[in-house]
């Protein structure tokens, strides 16, 4: 199956397989201003780096010296007692004392262009299609939420020890639901995968509506 999605990738067409593993007989058009441009491999990492930090809750926090219990009085006199002079015991030196430098909550958030996002998510794209990465399946929903029926799909495609990120055309919760304990498998709706998660995984497994979807949310 693998040889074969590298050789319609080159065309910019790709087959589109049904749940059970076998050709429809359909392909599908991939847009070659989404999956064949020039791809940006600094445009990747602005968008990785902004991905990454805005997971970042930043509510880390350590008491100053102007926060912690004690202090008040000077613990003990100034002169002839053989000790260092100290004035009081919220010191950083002492221990229960304040931090020197502690962190402060604060915003992680990195901002991009939507033009570098657009540029970051079409790199990855693009590096998916020539890596052979792109996998077009049928549309296809579960009635009632069974991981079962998604790791029977998944093991058809010869997709069960590879990491897979699919993208649906639509929100679908039972989907969704059916296929969130299995570990190598993320969902995601096409319009909403981050450059983070089109790369964060070995196959892209698109559902056919899907494509669509995905090369409407990225044009200029």
């Amino acid at each position: 199956m693998g040889n074969a999605i590298v050789k319609e990738c080159a065309s910019m067409q790709v087959e589109v397989y049904k749940t059970d593993g076998t050709l429809s007989g359909e392909k599908v058009e991939l847009d070659p201003t989404v999956f064949e441009i020039k791809p940006s491999d600094h445009a990747i990492y602005m968008a990785v780096r902004s991905f990454m930090a805005n997971q970042r809750q930043g509510t880390h926090k350590v008491k100053g010296r102007s926060e912690v219990s004690g202090g008040g009085k000077k613990p003990f006199r100034q002169k002839k007692t053989g000790r260092a002079r100290a004035g009081t015991t919220r010191s950083p030196l002492w221990i229960g004392g304040g931090s020197i430098f502690g962190p402060k909550p604060h915003d992680y958030v990195v901002k991009l262009p939507a033009k570098v996002r657009l540029l970051a998510r079409k790199s990855a794209l693009t590096y998916k299609a020539k890596d052979g990465a792109v996998v077009v399946v049928e549309d296809f929903s579960v009635d009632t939420p069974k991981t079962k029926h998604v790791a029977a799909i998944l093991k058809a495609l010869s997709l069960t020890k590879k990491k897979t990120l699919l993208l649906t055309g639509k929100t679908d919760r039972t989907l969704y639901r059916s296929g969130r304990n299995i570990a190598t498998l993320n969902i995601r709706e096409a319009d909403k995968a981050s450059t983070y998660d089109l790369l964060n995984n070995q196959v892209l497994l698109i559902q056919k509506s899907a494509v669509n979807v995905l090369q409407n949310s990225l044009k200029n």
